[in-house]
């Protein structure tokens, strides 16, 4: 199989319905900036922590079924792959779990750190704008609300991974100052 097909050089794409739409439509930029966030976590795995490693790859996956999900103009299709509360929960348990690693935060922290702990920043910045986009998809057009709230789920949980991360390699956090 080849992995060009020429279809994409006028400015337009397939959706998962085969219908074409513009590669700058707002479901494109939402799927897109998804797939920016899967990327920058690929890029810390591995971490060196086989515990965040098991989660990271874990979320990898979500992400994929996020940009599957945006990519069917369909919402309601249940052929298609959808995100679902459980995978909310998945998070939020996960969080819950590194969270009693930490110090709790008493003031606002520079994204830095560690290696691993600054590219999980950096993940975490692209998936608020990740949100972001999909929340302007959804002002338009029927979007599944699971995969929005993941998004918005997944920033604080790359967060907490940043903070376990730069914790375990003795990287000291700082504060802004003002």
């Amino acid at each position: 199989m080849k992995i060009y097909t020429g279809r994409g050089d006028e400015g337009m794409t397939d959706l998962r319905d085969m219908s074409r739409i513009s590669k700058t439509s707002p479901r494109i930029e939402a799927y897109g900036t998804v797939d920016e966030v899967n990327s920058l976590i690929g890029l810390t795995r591995p971490s060196g922590y086989d515990d965040v490693d098991e989660r990271l790859g874990a979320i990898q996956n979500h992400l994929h079924i996020i940009q599957a999900d945006f990519s069917n103009p369909d919402a309601e299709d249940e052929e298609s792959p959808h995100i679902e509360a459980r995978h909310v929960e998945s998070l939020e348990e996960w969080m819950d779990g590194f969270d009693e690693e930490l110090e709790p935060l008493q003031n606002f922290i520079l994204p830095s750190g560690s290696d691993v702990g600054a590219r999980l920043h950096h993940a975490r910045a692209v998936c608020r704008r990740a949100e972001r986009r999909a929340v302007a998809l959804a002002a338009d057009e029927p979007v599944n609300d699971a995969a929005v709230t993941y998004l918005n789920r997944l920033s604080d949980a790359l967060f907490v991974f940043a903070r376990v991360l730069n914790k375990r390699e003795g990287v000291r956090e700082e504060s802004p100052s003002y």
